[in-house]
């Protein structure tokens, strides 16, 4: 599933592509107030050209409101240092305010920081808590690793290796190894490696290196990976702007039951609000 900035990604929910190109004029706290989903489309797209004070500060109005994405994108940044001092207490607050108020991606997120050795104190408790709700809400991942809990002394896979190297910082560790699993055939594993191609974690950022794992991992079935297809298309980087492309590989997503695909062809759908 989802995992820090990687995590990052995967928040997006569709709605207009003209609204988010790079010449776009800055959104207003009210423009943001009026429809969330722009707003954080519009934060995801400040944060990937690295403009973080500006997705902070959309993401921030939003927080305000209790928005369950942005306080999640607000503790990836605490938690990473981006453009701002990191701040673990900070990033924890913001991951529990996220996940109490409905945020999937954060109640996974805090199950694994709660559940491996991290930059977060262990504590089983807690994590069993989040990856239950997660799993609730029908992550699969969270499901194994809830599963995996309750089994102390249990072998961890591979993958599992690899995903509490990357929950822990150790990115270059975590790339090595989902690659030697990539290469095996693992396709969550490929497309764990996309997302640090994306992001330029662990390797030298490739965005054409990532949309080719994402593309491969996408035709054998992830949704995960036809999810990050989706954003590829619809927002143009990695991937020639296709809007037609772009809702084929969210349908393929939401087919799946993926929740960020859902969330998205749901927002795609609804009609504009009545002013």
């Amino acid at each position: 599933m989802y995992y820090r900035v990687r995590c990052l990604l995967l928040l997006l929910l569709f709605y207009c592509t003209a609204a988010f190109s790079d010449d776009a004029a800055p959104l207003s706290k009210e423009e943001i107030l009026h429809n969330p989903t722009i707003g954080n489309y519009k934060g995801y797209a400040e944060f990937k050209m690295a403009h973080y004070d500006s997705a902070r500060f959309i993401w921030e109005t939003l927080a305000g409101v209790g928005d369950p994405e942005a306080l999640f994108n607000l503790g990836i940044l605490a938690e990473d240092g981006l453009g701002q001092p990191k701040d673990l207490q900070k990033a924890e607050a913001l991951y529990i305010a996220s996940a109490d108020a409905g945020g999937f991606k954060a109640q996974y997120r805090l199950g694994v920081l709660y559940s491996t050795p991290s930059a977060f104190p262990e504590n089983q408790e807690r994590a069993r808590h989040y990856l239950g709700l997660a799993a609730q809400g029908g992550d699969a991942d969270a499901v194994a690793r809830l599963a995996a809990l309750g089994q102390p002394g249990q072998p961890v896979s591979d993958f599992e290796r690899a995903e509490n190297l990357a929950s822990s910082g150790q990115y270059p560790q975590a790339a090595a190894l989902y690659k030697t699993l990539a290469q095996t055939g693992n396709m969550r594993a490929r497309t764990r490696l996309a997302w640090l191609y994306e992001a330029g974690e662990g390797v030298e950022r490739n965005l054409d290196q990532a949309a080719t794992l994402f593309m491969e991992s996408a035709r054998q079935g992830d949704a995960e990976a036809q999810y990050a297809l989706a954003v590829m298309y619809k927002t143009g980087k990695g991937q020639v702007q296709d809007d037609a492309a772009s809702r084929y590989w969210l349908q393929r997503s939401a087919a799946q039951k993926y929740p960020a695909a859902v969330a998205a062809l749901a927002a795609q759908d609804k009609p504009d609000p009545v002013e």
